[in-house]
């Protein structure tokens, strides 16, 4: 069986979950991990997907759905396993004055203390003329807390960060 990465964007609008869902549901399509959420107006879902009877199968279910809620559709054939990435062990939490480079800032000087991200939310707070950027960052390092909390020391952001407790096994 074909895995997929199935990326969808659109604007957003209630039920395209549902909709989506059950298109993939009645082609015999199995869900694997998935990210839904809104961004401005719009929403997106990205999901790994198995599809039994290939690609055109899949684009075939799920093109009345992608037309009637304006769906634009993207597929990537999976070769990584799922399964062989480490789950998340680290949470950081920033907020800083909205600036470029916020993001790649907090993220390099992460990168470079061994930390390897796995999600990633952020948002613009505050007021038109003061704008706060708030992201929460969840990865997965061998490194001590204490190291990645000094490594973004003198970014001006507020940062907190805190080991996440893995419950596997």
């Amino acid at each position: 069986m074909t895995e997929w990465l199935m990326t969808l964007v659109g604007e957003d609008r209630p039920g395209i979950v549902a909709r989506v869902t059950r298109a993939l549901a009645d082609a015999g399509v199995s869900l694997g991990e998935a990210s839904m959420l809104r961004l401005g107006g719009s929403f997106t879902i990205m999901m790994r997907v198995s599809a039994p009877d290939g690609e055109a199968a899949l684009r075939q279910a799920l093109a009345p759905v992608l037309a009637d809620l304006g769906l634009r559709m993207h597929l990537d054939r999976v070769v990584a396993d799922a399964e062989g990435h480490p789950p998340p062990n680290v949470r950081v939490r920033v907020s800083g004055a909205d600036r470029t480079g916020i993001v790649a800032d907090v993220t390099g000087a992460l990168l470079e203390a061994g930390f390897n991200i796995l999600e990633l939310e952020s948002a613009v707070a505050g007021e038109a003329g003061n704008p706060l950027y708030i992201m929460t960052i969840e990865g997965h390092s061998d490194q001590p807390v204490e190291n990645l909390r000094r490594a973004i020391d003198g970014l001006a952001v507020d940062a907190s960060v805190s080991a996440i407790e893995t419950l596997i096994g």
